[in-house]
């Protein structure tokens, strides 16, 4: 074998560095492609896994769309519900409202009319009273003019009565003295004449 010299010596040595060097380019080739295979096929999983997720999640969405159209229904005929029982109430009410107004206006008439029919019987009282104070004056003047003219005749006929009585007295007692000598001796005539018949019957008079 011949020997080496230096220039073959280096050009094997590029010669295999050259080889190394297109060795490690496939090799980097290999692993892009590997790593862009592993990408595309995670990008894949991805894809799916996103895109199963956005099924669910629509399935999910759907799901509650309809629970909620469902609930939505249900509230609007709720809605319904009581907007038709509060129109009821409120038709109540307004007839309740109208009836008790009417209620309260024929009341009211009838306490208007009550109230003028008390003032009228007030007024008239009060003219009745007026007029039987003024009645009740007017008798009590008349009584006590009346009173004064009777207590005046009173008065007047005493004195006369007293005049009368005083001068029939005196008169009375004259003829009494005129007559009281003649009625002693009848007095003892009688007196001695029951006596007598006293002692007929066999009565002692002292012992009477």
């Amino acid at each position: 074998m011949p020997p080496k010299t230096k220039a073959n010596g280096t050009k094997a040595g590029a010669q295999k560095k050259k080889r190394n060097a297109g060795a490690e380019t496939k090799q980097r080739a290999d692993v892009e492609t590997e790593s862009m295979h592993r990408m595309a096929q995670l990008e894949n999983e991805l894809l799916r896994d996103h895109l199963a997720l956005q099924r669910n999640e629509a399935r999910r969405a759907k799901a509650s769309e309809d629970q909620l159209k469902q609930r939505l229904q249900e509230l609007e005929a709720e809605l319904e519900g009581a907007r038709r029982e509060g129109k009821a109430i409120y038709t109540e009410m307004s007839r309740q409202r109208q009836a008790l107004q009417e209620e309260m206006e024929t009341r009211s008439r009838q306490l208007e009319e009550e109230v003028k029919g008390l003032r009228e019987k007030l007024d008239k009282c009060q003219r009745e009273a007026e007029a039987a104070e003024r009645e009740a004056k007017q008798a009590l003047g008349e009584r006590d003019r009346t009173l004064a003219q009777l207590r005046a005749h009173v008065a007047d006929m005493e004195a006369k009565y007293e005049e009368i009585l005083h001068g029939s007295l005196d008169g009375l007692l004259d003829k009494l003295r005129a007559v009281k000598p003649q009625w002693d001796g009848a007095l003892l005539k009688l007196h001695a004449r029951y006596k007598e018949q006293l002692r007929q019957f066999g009565l002692n008079p002292l012992d009477l």
